[in-house]
């Protein structure tokens, strides 16, 4: 039987008033694997020009202009994407049109993947008009997986944005959902039923499996899953049964989050937005006694801390913290974090804090944390209030002989490693960041350079001793980089310089690479 294509869903502004596909109280109880909120802007291309509808963008195809987005008001009137501007305007006489800005539309959608970081830590653009979000047990904290997607298109609403959301174990699926208008919240396990009555385009096939499918006479989700596998493997490749096994929960697909997952996270929203420093202070040093709870109940000490703070507006600003200790004592954190609110600028309030945990370490109950006396816990307790408003690190050796590869910055309390064979011979104090090209001259191409040309004036060598030769990093450089004839040399007026040769004699030039002491 053919199954009917689902019609482009009518858009609405506000929240929303459909009902879910699926019970939504089944889907209640989190399952051990993703939950994703899927949502769908159907109008993102016209809702960043931000004008009255109705409206619709264009561009060009060879040397047709074609309808590319339309708005709501604009879907109305029976205009769609794919029109010819011609035909649409024939339709719709009076309806402004604008050349598509798809850049534009990607930077938009940008920015509300980073507003949806309030729904959860977990978030993931799904161009050109969708966001994915792992709800995963944030949706106990919201009351329940309906209340969140229920939330998310309000939230959305208020930005201007007309939007669709679904929620099931996959993001296949759930997308599949909101981009039909299907509003479901699917328990776990049941996303082959869900999707079954969606039409094929909702699994976003490639367009020539799409239209082989359609010639056998199969024009729904439900129509390709009662197939055996076998022979839709042999016909159509590998891809379709990964499509259909990941939207199914079958196999599990990557979640590409804009941000890493954070260990732990607590967040206070306010329902009268948060403008003052007092108040801003008040909010993040309450959320800091409860993330130092949780951190002393697993036995964990913080070394990263992150502050999101969601304007009422829709944006969102971020503060870092970083400690040269593992901690969980909220006062410390609280001096640390405090001078750094003066960063932010609220506008008309946040109405969302978050604190998040980026990076923890193991901290046992008997260790002092940051509240002791011990002059290490001193020194760190020091650092960690300089480092809020200078850059602090330290050099430590690495295990490489290339000398712009023999150090590199690591955090001011770390152990300082001791690679084998490093700094056996004597190494400049001071490596230029750039190293100065010089002109040579020497009695044989392999002897030390009597004389040379720096800095726009010959100056006599009074004495030199090398070479010594270094080869490339084979497993870590290009193949043709050349190697390289290093010098000590002694100048007139005391001062030693490490210069080298690259490439062989007669083949590369000669720079100014160190200061030796």
């Amino acid at each position: 039987m053919r199954r009917r294509a689902c019609q482009p869903p009518r858009i609405r502004l506000g929240p929303p008033t459909l009902q879910p596909v699926l019970s939504p109280e089944a889907g209640e109880a989190p399952g051990a694997g993703p939950r994703i909120l899927a949502l769908h802007l159907p109008c993102l291309a016209t809702d960043i020009l931000r004008v009255p509808g109705p409206v619709l963008t264009w561009h060009m195809h060879g040397n047709r202009r074609l309808v590319a987005a339309v708005d709501g008001a604009a879907m109305e009137l029976g205009l769609r994407p794919g029109q010819t501007l011609g035909d649409a305007q024939a339709l719709a006489p009076g309806v402004p049109a604008y050349p598509d800005a798809p850049e534009k539309a990607a930077a938009r959608l940008s920015e509300l993947a980073h507003w949806a970081l309030r729904i959860a830590p977990l978030v993931a653009p799904d161009p050109p008009d969708g966001l994915l979000v792992n709800i995963a047990g944030a949706a106990e904290l919201h009351g329940g997986e309906e209340v969140v997607r229920r939330r998310a298109l309000a939230g959305l609403a208020r930005l201007g944005h007309a939007a669709f959301a679904a929620v099931a174990g996959s993001a296949a699926a759930a997308m599949a959902l909101a981009r039909c208008g299907h509003p479901a919240v699917v328990p776990p396990g049941r996303e082959a039923e869900a999707i079954a009555r969606l039409p094929l385009h909702a699994l976003r096939l490639e367009g020539e499996v799409t239209a082989g499918l359609r010639r056998l006479g199969l024009h729904g989700i439900g129509d390709v899953l009662a197939q055996p596998r076998a022979p839709l493997a042999r016909r159509f490749g590998a891809g379709l049964i990964l499509a259909l096994d990941r939207a199914t929960g079958a196999v599990s697909e990557p979640f590409r989050s804009i941000r890493p997952a954070p260990d732990w996270h607590v967040a206070l929203d306010v329902e009268e937005p948060l403008i003052t420093r007092t108040a801003i202070e008040i909010a993040a040093e309450r959320l800091l006694a409860q993330l130092c709870k949780r951190l002393a109940e697993e036995g964990r000490g913080l070394r990263r801390l992150l502050l999101r703070a969601h304007r009422a507006d829709g944006g969102m600003q971020e503060l870092a913290v970083g400690l040269g200790l593992a901690s969980r004592d909220p006062r410390h954190l609280a001096r640390l974090l405090s001078p750094r609110l003066e960063e932010l600028a609220p506008g008309f309030g946040f109405d969302r804090i978050a604190l998040m945990a980026e990076r923890t370490e193991p901290l046992s109950p008997g260790q002092s944390g940051l509240a002791g006396e011990e002059e290490g816990v001193a020194l760190a307790a020091l650092l960690d209030r300089v480092a809020q408003r200078l850059p602090a690190w330290r050099l430590r050796p690495r295990e490489s002989h290339w000398p712009e590869r023999a150090v590199e910055r690591a955090d001011p309390l770390s152990p300082v490693p001791h690679p084998a064979g490093w700094a056996v011979r004597a190494r400049p104090l001071r490596l230029l960041r750039r190293p100065e090209r010089l002109e040579a001259m020497a009695v044989l191409p392999d002897d030390p350079p009597f004389r040379i040309r720096w800095r726009g004036a010959w100056v006599q060598v009074r004495a030199a001793e090398g070479p010594e030769r270094l080869e490339p990093e084979w497993w870590r450089d290009r193949p043709d980089r050349p190697m390289r004839d290093y010098y000590r040399l002694e100048m007139p007026d005391g001062r030693r310089l490490w210069v080298c040769r690259a490439g062989g004699p007669g083949e590369g030039g000669w720079f100014l690479h160190g200061i030796l002491p």
